[in-house]
């Protein structure tokens, strides 16, 4: 299996085949796990000191914070992969 590295922001590369889900955080869910993540030492702050813009769930339980949306960082695994996101029915672009 062969691990693609994305570049998730201010130097720091991340192995975006072991992510389970990318989130953005401003559910009351997602807080919870976050804190119940800190509180577990499972908590890996990719952010430098910035504002949490995406909670990204590992296969190992970690939780990865980080400052760029999901968008971006989804994005970037696209073109990374060179194919097309896919979105769900419904759903519009925001530009």
């Amino acid at each position: 299996m062969n691990t693609q590295l994305i570049h998730i922001g201010f130097g720091n590369i991340l192995a975006i085949n072991r992510a389970v889900a990318v989130i953005s955080p401003g559910s009351a869910p997602i807080k919870r796990l976050v804190q119940e993540g800190k509180a577990k030492g499972l908590i890996i702050d990719m952010t430098s000191g910035r504002k949490t813009k995406t909670v990204i769930v590992m296969d190992s339980g970690h939780l990865v914070l980080a400052a760029l949306t999901p968008e971006t960082i989804a994005g970037r695994v696209v073109s990374g992969r060179g194919g097309q996101a896919v979105k769900p029915s419904g759903e519009e672009d925001n530009v």
